[in-house]
């Protein structure tokens, strides 16, 4: 089964369900995902439709955030729980361990020494988790730390 195949089905579960916040955010992902292929002209593959996916979390996570720092905790508490919602359809995160295998195993390969190589071992690592769930901004933070000692 695809994931838009997956997304349809669950939206109908949550129709079903009377679920009304499941509902909107399946809503919200399938229209996401529809703008994307709709945009690319083509169907979109499952490591596509993850990037939507991410792109989608990253602006819950960030609008929590700023609610959170307007005084709304009410807003943000809401936003949580659609990244709750979102991240079921999201693959296991990576682990730091396994983050940090990858970033040694890149130091090697590319010969970086210093803080200006950050972008070479950055392009090697997150071509190791292609289509995996990494958080790269966690990713950076940790090759940046590497290449400091």
């Amino acid at each position: 089964m695809s994931f838009a195949d997956r997304i349809q089905k669950e939206l109908t579960a949550a129709m079903k369900a009377r679920d009304e916040l499941r509902l909107l955010v399946l809503r919200m992902l399938k229209t996401a995902l529809e703008n994307r292929r709709i945009e690319k002209r083509a169907a979109l593959d499952d490591t596509e439709a993850l990037a939507v996916m991410k792109t989608l979390v990253k602006q819950r996570h960030e609008a929590a955030e700023e609610f959170r720092k307007g005084g709304r905790a009410d807003r943000a508490a809401e936003e949580e729980k659609e990244i709750g919602i979102l991240e079921e359809y999201l693959p296991a995160a990576v682990s730091e361990e396994q983050i940090k295998a990858a970033i040694e195993q890149a130091v090697k390969e590319t010969g970086a020494a210093s803080a200006k190589d950050t972008g070479k071992v950055m392009k090697t690592v997150m071509g190791r988790f292609a289509g995996q769930n990494v958080d790269g901004k966690r990713v950076n933070e940790l090759v940046r730390q590497r290449l400091a000692s």
